[in-house]
């Protein structure tokens, strides 16, 4: 049975404990080290119709073991579209993300190459990851035009799917630039969005009996564009790790008064946690708005495995979309790390009424 741990309300602390980023290893002069930003709405905050796609990047992957890191190395790029056509220019760069990931990692960017279609960059880009979280992860390269006074120009972009690269291939690979069809952010339902960030210790009690548990830690940092099913509402979430939906599993966080974009900044603790529980157990996290007479559910979501089974029987809770099971499987395989993630509310029935 999974015992509860009592809730901690957490501002301060966690904003140091929440990234896993080590900081940036640079060997060479030559290289010249990513910068990071925490803003995930910049990657889609430009103009992405306004040129026509052409040309080609050329790069090389690889992964170094001994330092635990994701080396990116960006040659150049051939054949730019021109921003300024008259001139026949751009001045472009480099920018690479790990989706779907996009917050906990953020970007890197290359130096910007002034008044040139053929730009030289010899950079290499890096992450601090584990090797089995990076297989879960789709990189992106994308070449932009930058903008002093205005918006950057979208140029073109690469994917390369990390879950099926050889990583001892550490050759050139040339790859023709491609427009960008639809944005890769998880779709809205019309429910509004919760961003939130999960991580698992294993091996927090050693019982005499030799069975060692752990902890699962959910914190629920906010909600964005929640309906608004009346005047105004007051949200908070409520959470229960399921197949477990007694009272004494049941965790809150407090009510926000009249807001659709409640900050919530709370984290819950669930102690007991076996690792034979992860593909077992599931977190439901449900929004509610606090009415005077009763509470509206206004969405929600379901972090686990998506199986429909749940120790050895069929469950109609066990319903996680692939969003939510990626990010219960980028939590699994980085234990002890903060994973986050943007996800879209949807309907569901709370597995609480379900059991009652």
């Amino acid at each position: 049975m999974l015992k509860v741990f009592s809730s901690v309300q957490i501002n301060v602390i966690l904003v140091f404990l929440s990234c896993p980023i080590v900081g940036l290893y640079c060997p060479t002069p030559l290289c010249v080290c990513a910068q990071l930003s925490g803003s995930v709405m910049t990657m889609y905050s430009a103009d992405f119709g306004n040129v026509e796609v052409q040309g080609h990047i050329q790069f090389s992957i690889n992964y170094i073991q001994r330092l635990r890191e994701f080396h990116i190395f960006v040659a150049e790029c051939g054949d730019l579209a021109a921003v300024e056509p008259k001139r026949g220019r751009s001045d472009p760069y480099v920018k690479s993300y790990l989706v779907p990931d996009k917050a906990n990692l953020g970007k890197r960017k290359t130096s910007v190459k002034k008044k040139t279609l053929n730009p030289t960059f010899n950079e290499i880009l890096r992450y601090r990851v584990r090797l089995e979280y990076l297989r879960t992860q789709t990189l992106i390269l994308s070449v932009w035009h930058h903008d002093t006074f205005g918006r950057n120009s979208f140029l073109g972009e690469v994917d390369v799917d990390l879950s099926k690269w050889d990583f001892d291939h550490t050759q050139m690979n040339y790859l023709a630039l491609k427009a960008r069809a639809t944005p890769t952010l998880a779709p809205s339902s019309g429910q509004g969005e919760m961003r939130v960030a999960i991580r698992f210790l294993p091996q927090i009690i050693h019982s005499k009996e030799g069975h060692n548990t752990g902890e699962i830690h959910i914190w629920v940092k906010e909600c964005k564009n929640l309906p608004l099913i009346r005047a105004t509402i007051d949200p908070y979430v409520k959470c229960f790790v399921l197949p477990d939906t007694s009272r004494k599993s049941r965790q809150k966080t407090r009510v926000l008064r009249r807001t659709v974009d409640p900050v919530f900044n709370h984290t819950m603790v669930y102690d007991g946690i076996r690792n034979v529980d992860l593909t077992e157990a599931c977190v439901e996290l449900t929004v509610w708005d606090r009415d005077r007479l009763a509470s509206n559910l206004l969405g929600g979501l379901r972090l686990g495995a998506g199986t429909g089974r749940s120790y050895g029987a069929a469950v109609d809770w066990m319903d996680s979309s692939p969003y939510e099971v990626a990010l219960w499987e980028r939590m699994i395989a980085s234990p002890n790390e903060w994973v986050e993630d943007v996800l879209p509310l949807r309907v569901l029935n709370s597995a609480k009424t379900a059991f009652m």
